[in-house]
C-alpha cells in the first residue's frame, strides 16, 4: 500500500512517502528549492519521494494532508464574531484554504498530467493529531501519552492524547488566541529575533541572563486546571491581536512571514524593541532568560497534569516547541515520564510523515510494525555522480578505502582542521546528524570562534553541539536518556568540561546527538577513530551550510566547501583539501600534531 503525506501550503513544506506501513522517503521542500522555511506546494519533493520508490502519481492509493481546514470550525467561527475586525480576514483565509484542499488537482498540475487517472484517496487530518501521529506511530510503544505544541495549526496551539495500539484518543486542546508558542515568537521579536525559525537562536542566549525579569514575564502566561485538563492562558493586553493564522503568513510565492506580535505595552514595561542587528544588551539577555524560564514552567505543568491523567510513563511527543531541546532535556527531572520519542522533524515539516502514518495506521487498521530509529530518510548520490562533481568543480581529489578515510578524516579534526562530512542519505528534520555535517574538534578553546569566523558567520552566543559515541555518554553528561536526534540538553559533567569546551556552552549544558554503530556505522566510526587518537569520543557537529538550507547534493556541497574556509571535504569516499593560508596555520600550529595529514 503506498500512501503519499503532505505539509503544504504552511511552512516548512515537505513530502514522505510510506510503504506497506513503512517511511521510505521524507524530504522538505526548502532542501530542493533551496528558500529557507518555503511555504508553498512541496512539488520538488513529492517527485523526490516518488522517485525514491520507483512510481507515478497514478501508483497512489492514499494522500493525506496534515492539516483540515474544517476541524474545530465552530471555535473559528466563534472568534471571528468575537473580533468583528477579524471577519474578513478569517473569510478570506477560509476561502483560500478551500482552494487549496484539492489535492488532485494541485498534484496533477503541478506533474502537467490529466487528473482523471489519479485514482488515490484522500485524507485531511488536524494539524496537531498529524504531529502526535508522527512521534507516536514512528515510536517503539504499543501505548503512549500524546503531547504537540506550537504556535498554531487548525486554530490550535496545544494537544494532549493518549495513544493506544492504532487509535490516538485526544484528550484536550488548547485553542487560540492562547499559544505557547506565539508566547515564545512575540518576547524573541521583542529582542530583535523575527524572522520565521528565530526561536532556537533565543534559546540559546537565554543562559546569558539573569532573572531579572522572571517575574514581569510570568505575568503574561498563566498556567490553570480545567477540571482535570492543565492548560494556561495568555494575559492578551501585551499581544496585536493576531487572528485565526495567529500572526503567520504564507505568501503566494511560499515566503513565510510573521506579523509584529506584541503590544505597546510591552514597550511601556521593557522600553523599545531591540531593532534586528543591533548589539544585544543585557535587558535583552535577561528577556530571553526569562522567557525560557516561563516557557518550561508552562510546559511541566501541562505534561504534569498529562501524566496524572494518562498514567504512562512513555511520552510520544511532537510539534514546533518540541524542538526546544532545553525544555527536553530537564522534563525527566520535572516530570513523571521517563521516556519520550520525539521524531527527528518535530516541527511542521513532520505533519507529512504523521498524516500519512495515521492513514495508515488508524483510518486503514493496518497493524503497526515500524519503528523510526534513524533520521536518514533523504536522497543519496552514486560514487560516480560525486566523483563528476569534483571533477567539474576543478578540486583536486584522492579516492580511499574506507578504513583510511576515516583515519584521514580523524586526523584532520585532531590537528584543528574543519571538515565538510558528506556521506549516505541526507537527514529528514532540521538537524545535521552526521550525514551532512561540518565536523571539527570539541576540545580546542578557539574553535568556536573559528567556525563562526570562517564558515557559519552566525551570533556569538549560539553553541556548537556535541556527537558522542552512545556507550560513553554516561561518562560525558549527567543524564543518559539517549539522544539520537539531537533533541535534548542535558549538563556536562564538570571533569569533562576542559575536553569539550568547544561544544560547553555558558551553563555547562550540550545539546548532543547520541550515536549508534547500528543506526549510522560511518559517522559512529568516525568519532570512535577519533576517540583512538585523541581519548576523546565526541567531535563538534554543525549543520554542512553557511546562511541556507543543509547542502543536499554533491555539487551543493562542493559549492559551500568552496566559498567558505573550510579546511578537508571527505564526500562519499573522496577527500579534498584546500592549501592552507598562513594566517590559517598560525592559528592552529599550537595543537599537537597538526598537520594536513595524520
Amino acid at each position: 500500500m503506498l500512501i503519499l503525506g503532505l505539509n503544504m501550503f504552511h511552512a516548512d513544506a515537505s513530502a514522505a512517502i510510506v510503504l506497506d506501513g513503512e517511511v521510505k522517503f521524507a524530504i522538505a521542500e526548502e532542501r530542493l528549492n533551496r528558500r529557507k522555511h518555503f511555504g508553498g506546494f512541496p512539488a520538488l519533493a513529492v517527485k523526490a519521494c516518488l522517485d525514491a520508490v520507483g512510481a507515478k502519481l497514478s501508483d497512489l492509493e492514499h494522500v493525506a494532508v496534515g492539516q483540515d481546514s474544517d476541524a474545530n470550525l465552530a471555535k473559528k467561527v466563534q472568534y471571528a464574531l468575537a473580533n468583528p475586525a477579524k471577519v474578513l480576514n478569517f473569510i478570506r483565509l477560509r476561502k483560500r484554504k478551500e482552494s487549496m484542499r484539492d489535492v488532485r488537482s494541485l498534484l496533477a498540475k503541478a506533474f502537467e498530467v490529466d487528473s482523471a487517472p489519479l485514482r488515490f484517496q484522500e485524507h485531511h487530518l488536524e494539524h496537531h493529531i498529524a504531529h502526535i501521529a508522527s512521534a507516536y506511530y514512528c515510536s517503539p510503544w504499543d501505548q503512549a501519552a500524546g503531547f504537540s505544541y506550537d504556535g498554531s495549526g487548525d486554530f490550535v496551539s496545544t494537544m494532549t492524547a493518549r495513544c493506544q495500539g492504532n487509535e490516538i484518543e485526544v484528550l484536550d486542546r488548547v485553542f487560540l488566541p492562547h499559544s505557547l508558542g506565539s508566547f515564545y515568537t512575540m518576547i524573541c521579536e521583542f529582542i530583535g529575533y523575527s524572522q520565521y525559525g528565530d526561536e532556537g537562536k533565543v534559546m540559546g542566549l537565554a543562559p546569558y541572563g539573569k532573572d531579572t525579569y522572571c517575574d514581569e514575564i510570568g505575568k503574561i502566561v498563566a498556567p490553570i486546571v480545567k477540571g482535570k485538563n492543565g492548560s494556561f492562558q495568555l494575559d492578551l493586553s501585551y499581544f496585536k491581536p493576531l487572528g485565526s493564522n495567529q500572526g503567520m503568513q504564507v505568501l503566494p510565492d511560499g515566503t513565510v512571514k510573521l506579523a509584529r506580535h506584541f503590544s505597546e505595552k510591552m514597550q511601556n514595561l521593557f522600553g523599545e524593541p531591540r531593532r534586528p542587528h543591533a548589539e544585544i544588551t543585557q535587558r535583552d539577555m535577561d528577556l530571553a532568560f526569562a522567557l525560557q524560564h516561563r516557557f518550561e514552567e508552562i510546559f511541566f505543568h501541562l505534561l504534569n497534569n498529562l501524566h496524572e491523567r494518562v498514567a504512562l510513563n512513555d511520552l510520544a511527543m511532537a510539534g514546533g516547541c518540541a524542538l526546544n531541546s532545553v525544555a527536553n532535556g530537564k522534563l525527566f527531572e520535572r516530570t513523571p515520564f521517563s521516556r519520550t520519542y520525539i521524531q527527528p522533524a518535530a516541527g511542521d515539516e513532520g505533519l507529512a510523515v504523521g498524516a500519512a502514518l495515521h492513514t495508515y495506521h488508524s483510518v486503514l487498521k493496518q497493524a503497526r510494525r515500524h519503528e523510526l530509529k534513524h533520521s536518514y530518510l533523504g536522497p543519496e548520490f552514486s560514487e560516480s555522480r560525486i566523483q563528476a562533481a569534483l571533477q567539474s568543480a576543478g578540486l583536486q581529489f584522492r579516492k580511499l578505502e574506507r578504513a583510511a578515510l576515516l583515519d584521514q578524516v580523524a586526523g584532520q579534526i585532531a590537528a584543528g582542521n574543519v571538515i565538510g562530512w558528506f556521506q549516505g542519505r541526507m537527514e529528514w528534520g532540521p538537524r545535521a546528524l552526521g550525514n551532512r555535517s561540518i565536523v571539527a574538534h570539541p576540545g580546542l578553546p578557539n574553535m568556536k570562534d573559528v567556525l563562526n569566523a570562517r564558515i557559519k558567520h552566525r551570533e556569538w552566543f549560539r553553541p556548537f553541539a556535541p556527537s558522542i559515541m552512545a556507550d560513553h555518554q554516561h561518562e560525558y553528561f549527567e543524564h543518559d536518556h539517549p539522544s539520537p536526534f539531537m533533541l535534548h540538553v542535558y549538563k556536562i559533567r564538570p571533569e569533562k568540561r576542559a575536553q569539550l569546551c568547544a561544544v560547553n556552552h555558558v551553563d555547562d549544558t550540550g545539546r548532543l546527538q547520541s550515536v549508534t554503530r547500528e543506526e549510522n556505522p560511518m559517522y559512529y566510526d568516525l568519532i570512535s577513530a577519533f576517540h583512538r587518537k585523541t581519548g576523546i569520543p565526541v567531535i563538534l557537529n554543525t549543520s554542512f551550510n553557511e546562511n541556507e538550507p543543509i547542502v543536499c547534493t554533491p555539487e551543493e556541497a562542493i559549492d559551500c566547501f568552496q566559498r567558505t574556509r573550510m579546511d578537508v571535504l571527505a564526500i562519499g569516499p573522496f577527500l579534498a583539501v584546500k592549501p592552507r593560508r598562513e594566517e590559517e596555520k598560525l592559528a592552529t600550529a599550537s595543537v599537537p600534531g597538526a598537520s594536513r595529514f595524520n
